[in-house]
């Protein structure tokens, strides 16, 4: 296969293809030409890249390193068949032939001996010189090195050869030396294993030195006989060799496994042993977390375990390695068998065994030798042999399922597979693998294809089929999944009745005997809702019967039997509970006969009948005992157990502690309590009398051909009552629900301390309190203090406030914060001011006794202190309170006056000055201490030496020693102000001092040099000026001149969010912070597939149709944010373009601003820049933590050379603790095509060198056999890092290239099911560590969010409830928008339980569509547990623009209808507890089966009232208040509509808005959301769900759906709109419209307006949101012109006609086909239902041709009779004219035109004949028009379900141009209002500013949007006439 492949190969991805023209294109590209190879020359790759190297010291070189790569790209494939490889060879040619004429000029030696200079000067000058390397970067570049000279080596060897030339012995000897070297330095990912780098600071840890001197201990392992010995060899390498894995896979699992044990036994101990030694504890913990699942599956399936322990001591940990590596090396070479966890164990179960019997030295009783493996020793073995099989039978099953597209019930998906090893029949698959087994069988369509083969065909029959369960597309599955709850409320339903229809109707009327009696019959209905869950059961498991286990059988039937004779025993022994027994007892007792009548029968036989319940219910009460007996593997237990459920792997064990079952059970309880009784008193107790009473009305007139005139007690208008309030009650739980959890939510919130920091103000405060809390939260704790508990401890929280900045507590919180604020103006949150203004001194100040706020809580404060001061007039009382009550003024006024102090002393020099000042100072603070310095000093000049001192320390800021005299001068000036003005007492020392008194003492004049100048000795300019010093001046200049508040800063709204919140979240409950050392560590993955990683200037600059491109559109909505970079940049917007790395910031901006993967990276980084600066604080002495790491960062160079500075240790902590894989699944294609994504990831790569990018690579090998041009396809997963950047002659250009660090060969293509779980599980296997998150290309992270990460893992190590957590749920903040809620994306999952349980997601075809939350309901299911945590959130990018979001809500709609028929539901519906499993329903799929029944309740409410309006019966009963006045249906529908306008649904994030920002901001937000149509939006996605999550249960045709990352600033065309939206809005709108004209047409003569308005207000506005809300929300929606564009595209669009190869978006044919696709795959089942649906449209016809003018005093059978000949003959008439248009337009055409006019006068003489002869009216054409449209369009609907036999008959054709004409008719119904709309400019100007005032990205004002263009546009005409 591919046994040939260099160092450095580079392949592509796995789907898209290059194309010819981009291979060819790119290979002039210089330094990218190395990577654009074809996949079938990877090879060749290593060479191009050395030729690249060298080309700038020696072209000849570089030139023959090309040609040498051109020979052996011919002989890798000689014939060109590799895609590509033509044109590749061909361009490779045309530059040899330029490059060889240029490098031959001034040649003089012959190639042989400039390849011999050239390899000896490489060798001398590279390879030596860092043969002494230290540090990593040095490492990293000898590894290249040394690939660099064995690729020389083999160029050199080849043009030797070429002139026969022999190549001398010296060049030999170092080639030697190279091989060797090559062999051990290869690119490593973390730890550098090799034995030159054990001076690696990573490498130095004593976990790190444990856990591989363990691995290294192989004393007494039997090695094979030819094994060749290597250094270092472990026991990783004994495994490959007895088992054959691959190299790359034992590479990755080492450092894997290394890294594992390493962190788990630092934690063991704390304090680490001078002698390292791998602590067995932490080997036991590895070990049981990883084996829990397989012990489990034993014990299951009742089997020993493989995991035998020798009994001498020594020896044991040498095992357990052997048993972990073994299993790890099994599962990162597994591939797609990694989503089987327990396929994964059968084979592990018996490698481990083989495992045992090696080292045990058994003999084999089949052959009689030593055992060894069954699929032993080879290269490569284990992947051909064990995975490939099973592998290939994933691939079949997918291929079979044609894309998710067939049934489910067809083809086994990854559950099925797996789940064929929870049964103990699973051995018969036999080790080694039987190929016979039914396993391996294919149903018998296959047998054709096997056939073909050599093999003997396997027998269809023998095809598992589905195992344990179905997934059948049936709206049943909701009642089969949650029956308790379906029955619960259908008894509560039937017993309300009851007690509302007999008696009284109060509830009291309960114990009335009669009433109890009738309520007692519930239990009839109770037996026969278990009768149809047993026929449930059998028929939707029918297709699993082959594999079901005979006691599951043997269970169904048993239950279905038991059902069927409680549905017998039931009625009758309540038929004879009955003394006078009612009409249903009376007509049971007369079939078997009236005995005397006996209740306690009844009561017994309920008795009998509950007694499972009650054992339940008390199993319910202590869940202890029901997870014991759950848990239990014991046949006595297991049987016990079998009747309440069948015993099944998963599912077992789930219930939760008695504390939170308590909680959850009080919750439910109080909902249903409120429910039932609204429901009773509200809806059906008042709708009892008036239908009683319609009962008694006799009606025999009717309006139409009624076919049962004689029915009794009106029962049609009842049903057409009743329906919506019964609808209604089964949906209202919804509504309960939703305002039930936002007062507990609320309730909880509130106690978990959300939103007490809420706003800036209530942030300052507190402020005092912050380094506190960061101390406490964030740093490590040296001693632990007891935790304060109970409800004081809840309520307050108080952190230990600290004194002074001396202290580490301080200096650690500077760090800390001033981190936190540096990554605000990194990211242009805040400008430099502002940044400023909330540092901290990154320096602690040895002069400053105090605490020193950051500026923005000091700023003014000075010159106000000054301010009072000065007007003070020595009354100090006053003054004092002021400061008193302002603790910031009186912390500013101190640290002024110490910093003032440290200044003057640091600048003068002069002993006499010195003295001088000293008193002073010493006066001054003797006055302070005794309390009356306002008192003794004048402070009425302090102002003057207020502007002194701000003078002094602007000449300091500038230290320019030319201002040297003026300095004295303000020093002087200084003296004498304090001396003469403030101080009023004569200082003895100034008296003595020159300047003081001496005058006139001596005569005559005094030489200059001798004379004494006061402040002469100055330190002026300062020396030295440390960073310190500058901080110290630039905080005291803003002290001091800062006069304006700093109340808004920082001004940015994100910026002001950030801080809030984070500030807040450390008041929150969260674990203690552990030392990074000792802390979980973790990887976080990405999945990226072709989004864009980092914008382009000319994306950027691209103007849309309105010249607004995304730069601009970004400046306008983040204006202070552009301002903010401008300033950081340094730079004017005109010069952006000026330089590339302007342009590169420009891109980089704007890209952060978007949902690129630049951002997300960005985000995730900043992780490992937390755990940095942690470990510093962890790590630094005192000394180091006083200079700040700001010291060491910027020390990084020479740090980094020396592996024991602190910087290096720092940064291998890193390295231990966090890694970050991005799965760039096509980064190899992209990478050979030239294309830009992979230029950008690899900048990312070379941005952050910590950065991983794993991708699936698709390699094409030719065949040997050149007879045949046959290309293999081999697959890898690849992990690449950025290669070292650095080159030691720095006259070479700098190469950014990557470099393979592992190669793992795949069993064939990696996507076999849905695309990004795919993606994620090749990545997974290079992640690392304990924890692991998932986070989306659309997601953000913050800096001060990373530094929380190290407390949340800590929360794996606690117990919630009755088990810790497997997955840690976190917030997310929605950064595209303002509304914001919890999502599964971010989540943090125990890395090592789900890598043995199938993975972070599931992966199966369309049935997984949803994968994230399989995840959740799998960690569910096998007793994880799911938390959530409030105090740590990440970024989230969603959709924006309303195609987007409905785009994303048809996904999710999607997602949740093939939720809803998965086994996962089914299992956790019917293994959660009654309360539990309502949970899960309310807030998974039943959200959107609600919101289903929200929208049915409308068209039944309309259907029963178009029955009784054209039925007569609404007349006949206008008078009866029943009908008019109906009070609880306009309750129902008034619920309904609160759902439908979303009113309810915005409850709870009122709740959290309220919470987190106050319910002031919460109210107004409501309210702007109102004004921004937020309820149109609402009703607009209530259609959008209800649609595809129906047309899912029934049909299928769920798919992913590619919402797109960009922003919205474009128009989406007419037919865009059209053809998203026309099924699943349009054609449902103008149905209900027509359904609310019929109704006011023919019920207006006897029925008020008010009344009507009242009853369909809120469905009117549910029809104009559907038929309109695309318009409105589309942008520049109403502009006339766009108009006019629109409908000549749309004329265009359904003009178009169809074929292979046209697009859905170029033809309304190929469109109308695709849409109706999914029919095609739907079952008969579904075709059924849709043609029953179908017929409702005919009721139209039906009611409506009775109601004409011309048949009014007719009712007989034969007017329907006419309408359809009518409808016939119409249709006949259309087509015979489509078959003249074909048959004669082209040579008959005036016959045909005459036939055309002569058809159409018959018309007209039809229409007068019928208007003047029986009178018909215009009313009456209007009533025909409603009538028979509806019906056309059912037989539409009725032809597409009946696809197949319409072909047949010839008639498609005639259906297709049926329904272009009914298009054209929506199309028009749509588009006229809107044109209409667009002829008033005010209409697009509201729009305008509607959509894009805040209503889809915040801020963005479009009125400055267009004032600016148009000035744009404007000058720019103005300089085109200049």
């Amino acid at each position: 296969m591919a046994s040939r492949r260099g160092p450095d190969q580079q392949p592509p991805g796995p789907q898209r293809r290059i194309m010819r023209t981009q291979t060819a294109g790119n290979i002039g590209e210089a330094m990218l030409d190395s990577e654009v190879v074809p996949s079938s020359l990877v090879e060749i790759a290593p060479i191009l890249r050395v030729a690249n190297e060298v080309e700038a010291r020696n072209p000849r070189v570089a030139y023959l390193c090309r040609f040498y790569a051109f020979e052996k790209a011919h002989r890798l494939d000689p014939t060109s068949s590799g895609r590509g490889v033509r044109q590749f060879k061909t361009a490779l040619l045309q530059r040899l032939e330029r490059e060889n004429e240029t490098t031959l000029v001034g040649k003089q030696k012959s190639d042989a001996r400039e390849m011999q200079n050239f390899y000896r000067l490489y060798y001398e000058q590279y390879i030596k010189k860092l043969q002494s390397a230290a540090d990593k970067a040095d490492r990293a570049q000898l590894t290249k090195a040394y690939q660099t000279a064995a690729v020389l080596f083999e160029v050199l060897k080849a043009v030797n050869l070429s002139e026969s030339v022999e190549v001398s012995d010296e060049i030999l000897e170092a080639h030697t030396e190279v091989a060797e070297k090559t062999q051990i330095y290869v690119p490593y990912n973390i730890l550098p294993l090799d034995p030159d780098s054990a001076n690696q600071a990573i490498m130095k840890y004593p976990e790190i030195q444990a856990s591989v001197s363990a691995l290294r201990n192989i004393r007494g392992l039997p090695w094979p006989k030819n094994h060749e010995k290597k250094v270092n060899e472990d026991i990783l390498d004994w495994l490959q060799a007895m088992f054959g894995f691959q190299r790359d896979n034992v590479a990755n699992q080492r450092e894997h496994l290394i890294l594992l044990l390493a962190n788990v036994h630092i934690r063991q101990l704390p304090k680490p042993d001078q002698q390292p030694k791998l602590d067995d504890r932490a080997l036991t913990e590895v070990m049981k977390k990883l084996f829990k699942n397989y012990t489990k599956w034993c014990k299951f399936l009742g089997r020993k375990r493989s995991l035998w322990l020798p009994t001498i001591q020594q020896e044991v940990q040498q095992r357990k390695l052997l048993y972990m590596g073994l299993y790890l090396l099994i599962w990162g070479e597994a591939a797609n068998l990694r989503f089987m966890p327990e396929c994964l164990c059968y084979i592990y179960h018996h490698m481990a065994f083989e495992l045992y019997g090696m080292l045990a030295g058994n003999v084999s009783p089949m052959t009689g030798e030593f055992i060894k493996p069954a699929y032993g020793g080879e290269d490569e073995a284990f992947l051909r042999k064990v995975v490939t099989p099973i592998y290939e039978t994933i691939a079949k099953e997918a291929r079979r399922s044609k894309g998710g597209k067939y049934k489910h019930s067809d083809w086994r998906n990854y559950d099925d597979l797996n789940e064929y090893f929870w049964s103990v029949d699973c051995f018969k698959l036999g080790w080694p693998m039987r190929a016979d087994a039914d396993f391996f069988s294919q149903p018998p369509e296959k047998l054709q294809v096997d056939k073909s083969e050599d093999r003997k065909p396997i027998t269809g029959d023998r095809w598992t089929g589905k195992i344990n369960f179905v997934e059948i597309r049936s709206f049943w599955h909701i009642f089969r999944s949650f029956d308790r709850m379906w029955s619960f409320f259908i008894l509560c339903l039937q017993a309300m009745i009851i007690i509302a229809w007999n008696g009284n109707g109060d509830l009291s009327s309960i114990s009335e005997g009669d009433t109890f009696k009738k309520v007692l019959s519930i239990f009839i209905t109770a037996a026969i809702l278990k009768l149809a869950q047993a026929v449930l059961d059998i028929m939707l498991s029918w297709k699993a019967r082959r594999m079901m286990s005979y006691h599951v059988k043997l269970r169904y039937i048993l239950k279905a039997i038991s059902a069927a004779v409680w549905v017998i025993v039931m009625p009758v022994t309540y038929a004879y509970s009955w003394k006078n027994p009612p009409g249903f007892a009376q007509t049971i007792r007369s079939w078997f006969g009236n005995g005397s009548s006996s209740p306690s029968l009844f009561i017994l036989a309920v008795f009998i009948y509950l007694s499972p319940n009650i054992l339940n219910v008390l199993l319910f009460l202590f869940p202890i005992v029901r997870r014991y007996l759950e848990r239990s593997n014991y046949k006595i237990v297991t049987l016990m157990m079998w009747w309440s459920q069948p015993r099944l792997y998963v599912g077992r064990g789930m219930h939760e502690s008695s504390v939170s079952l308590f909680k959850y059970t009080m919750f439910w309880v109080l909902l249903i309590v409120a429910k039932l009784a609204f429901s009773f008193y509200i809806e059906i107790k008042p709708l009892v009398v008036p239908t009683k009473e319609i009962m008694e009305v006799p009606i025999h007139t009717f309006k139409w051909h009624e076919f049962f005139p004689r029915a009794k007690n009106n029962i049609g208008v009842v049903v057409a009552l009743w329906a919506p309030i019964i609808l209604v009650y089964f949906m209202d739980t919804q509504i309960w629900y939703a305002i039930f959890s936002t007062i507990f939510g609320g309730i909880y919130g509130a106690f978990r301390r959300l939103g007490e920091i809420r706003t800036l103000e209530m942030l300052r405060s507190r402020f005092q309190s912050l380094p506190g809390a960061f101390n406490d939260r964030l740093i490590p704790k040296t001693e632990d203090k007891p935790k304060k508990k109970g409800l004081k401890a809840t309520l307050s929280r108080k952190f230990d406030e600290i004194p002074s900045n001396k202290g580490k507590e301080a200096a650690r919180f500077a760090q800390l914060w001033n981190k936190i604020i540096t990554s605000f103006r990194e990211e242009d949150l805040i400008s430099n001011r502002e940044r400023n203004l909330l540092l901290v001194p990154y320096w602690a100040d040895p002069d400053l006794d105090l605490i020193q706020w950051p500026p923005f809580l000091l700023a003014s404060k000075i010159p106000i202190a000054v301010d009072m001061a000065k007007d003070c007039n020595r009354k100090d009382r006053e003054l004092k309170k002021k400061l008193d009550a302002d603790n910031y003024m009186k912390c500013a006024v101190r640290e002024c006056y110490a910093s003032c102090k440290s200044i003057i002393n640091n600048l003068v020099q002069g002993d006499r000055e010195k003295v001088v000042i000293n008193d002073i100072f010493t006066k001054v603070d003797e006055h302070i201490e005794k309390d009356d310095l306002i008192k003794e000093l004048n402070m009425s000049d302090l102002p003057s030496l207020y502007e002194q001192f701000v003078e002094l320390i602007e000449c300091l800021s500038r230290n320019n020693k030319d201002e040297k005299d003026r300095v004295v001068i303000i020093l002087l000036n200084m003296l004498e102000v304090m001396t003469r003005d403030i101080m009023e007492d004569p200082l003895p020392s100034l008296l003595d001092s020159n300047h003081g008194g001496s005058y006139g003492k001596h005569e005559g004049m005094t030489p200059l040099d001798q004379q004494y100048q006061y402040f002469g000795a100055l330190n002026f300019p300062v020396q030295p000026e440390t960073e310190a010093w500058k901080e110290k001046i630039r905080r005291l200049s803003l002290l001091l001149t800062v006069k304006e508040s700093a109340m808004d800063v920082p001004s940015n709204l994100e910026a002001r969010r950030r801080i809030s919140f984070f500030s807040n979240s450390l008041f929150m409950d969260m674990p203690a912070a552990p030392k990074v050392r000792n802390m979980l560590s973790y990887s976080v993955l990405t999945p990226y597939y072709t989004e864009a990683v980092l914008f382009s200037i000319n994306a950027l600059e691209l103007e849309n149709e309105d010249g607004v491109s995304i730069l601009f559109y970004l400046q306008k909505i983040f204006p202070d944010e552009w301002t903010n970079f401008l300033e950081r940049v340094n730079s004017s917007e005109e010069e952006l373009r000026g330089t590339g790395e302007l342009q590169e910031e420009l891109r980089l901006w704007a890209s952060y601003r978007g949902q690129t993967l630049t951002k997300t990276v960005r985000g995730m980084m900043y992780y490992r820049k937390a755990l940095e600066l942690q470990a510093f604080l962890d790590m630094a002495k005192d000394k180091d933590l006083m200079k700040g790491y700001k010291d060491v960062e910027s020390n990084i160079e020479e740090d980094s050379k020396n592996e024991r500075s602190l910087w290096a240790q720092c940064q291998a902590i890193a390295d231990m603790k966090f890694t970050y894989v991005v799965s760039c699944q096509q980064y190899g294609i992209h990478k050979r095509s030239g294309d830009a994504r992979a230029k950008d990831i690899l900048r990312l790569m070379t941005t952050y060198p910590s950065l991983r990018v794993a991708y699936i690579d698709e390699v094409e090998v030719t065949s040997n056999d050149k007879s045949k041009k046959t290309i293999q396809k081999v697959y890898y997963s690849v992990l690449v890092k950025a290669a070292s950047p650095k080159s030691i002659d720095s006259s070479n250009p700098v190469q950014n290239l990557d470099e393979v660090i592992y190669k793992i060969k795949l069993p064939g293509p990696a996507i076999l099911g849905e695309g990004k779980p795919e993606n994620q599980n090749h990545a997974i296997i290079f992640t690392r560590g304990e924890g692991l998150q998932t986070i989306d290309m659309n997601q953000d992270n913050y800096m001060e969010e990373a530094f929380k990460m190290r407390n949340l893992l800590e929360e794996f190590l606690k117990t919630h409830g009755v088990r810790p957590p497997t997955i840690l749920g976190l917030r997310e903040h929605i950064f595209t928008g303002r509304v914001r809620f919890h999502y599964g994306h971010p989540d943090v999952f125990d890395r090592l339980f789900h890598l043995t349980r199938g993975g972070v997601s599931k992966a199966s075809k369309i049935i997984n569509l949803s994968e994230d939350i399989f995840a959740g309901f799998n960690s569910t299911l096998r007793e994880g547990n799911v938390t959530h945590h409030e105090y740590i959130q990440v970024g989230k990018g969603r959709d924006v623009g309303l195609n987007q979001i409905s785009m994303f809500e048809a996904k999710i709609a999607n997602g949740n209808g093939e939720q809803t028929i998965s086994r996962d539901i089914y299992r956790l519906g019917h293994r959660f507890d009654f309360f539990r499993m309502l949970s899960c329903y309310f807030t998974t799929t039943g959200f959107y089966f609600s919101t289903l029944i929200t929208v049915l309740i409308v068209y039944i409410f309309l259907y029963g009232r178009l029955y009784l309006v054209l039925s007569g019966l609404e007349e006949g009963l206008s008078n009866h208040p029943a009908i008019r006045d109906n009070k609880p249906l306009q309750v129902a529908l008034a619920s309904q509509s609160f759902v439908q306008i979303g009113l309810l649904m915005a409850l709870p994030m009122m709740m959290e808005i309220g919470l987190e920002r106050g319910f002031r901001n919460a109210l107004i937000d409501f309210i702007l959301m109102q004004l921004q149509l937020a309820p149109v939006f609402f009703t607009f996605s209530l259609g959008t769900r209800t649609h595809y999550y129906g047309r899912t249960l029934l049909h299928g045709g769920a798919e992913y759906r590619s919402t797109g990352r960009g922003f919205v600033v474009f128009h989406a065309k007419f037919a865009d709109n059209y053809r998203l939206y026309s099924r699943s809005h349009f054609v449902k709108g103008i149905e209900l419209m027509i359904l609310l004209l019929v109704y006011h047409i023919f019920g207006h003569s006897y029925r008020g307006v008010v009344a009507y308005v009242f009853i369909t207000i809120s469905i009117w506005f549910m029809v104009g949101t559907w038929l309109f809300a695309p318009f409105l929300f589309n942008p520049s929606g109403f502009e006339w012109q766009k108009i006019l564009d629109d409908w000549t595209d749309w004329n265009k669009w359904i003009s178009n006609r169809g074929g292979i190869g046209v697009l859905p978006e170029k033809s309304w044919e190929s469109w109308w086909d695709k849409e109706h696709d999914h029919l095609r795959y739907s079952g008969m089942r579904g075709r059924i239902t849709e043609i029953v649906l179908s017929v409702r449209f005919f009721i139209y016809q039906y009611g409506l041709v009775y109601h004409l003018n011309i048949t009014k005093n007719t009712q007989n059978f034969l007017v329907y009779g006419a309408s359809w000949v009518v409808i016939l003959l119409i249709l006949f008439v259309m087509k015979a004219v489509s078959v003249g248009r074909r048959r004669f337009s082209a040579n008959f055409q005036l016959v045909f035109r005459m036939i055309k006019g002569l058809i159409f006068i018959t018309f007209i003489a039809i229409l007068i004949t019928l208007i003047a002869v029986p009178g018909m009216t215009f009313r009456d054409i209007i009533v025909c028009i409603l009538a028979f449209m509806p019906t056309g369009w059912g037989m539409l609907l009725i032809a597409q379900a009946c696809k197949p036999v319409v072909v047949r008959a010839g008639l498609w054709s005639s259906v297709k141009t049926l329904a272009r004409g009914y298009e054209i008719v929506m199309g028009l119904l749509l588009f006229i209002p809107v044109a209409f709309l667009a002829w008033f400019p005010f209409v697009s100007e509201f729009q305008t500013r509607m959509l894009f005032n805040q209503a889809f990205s915040r801020g963005l004002q479009i009125s400055r949007i267009l004032g600016g263009q148009r000035k744009d546009r404007a000058d720019h005409t103005s300089r085109n006439k200049e």
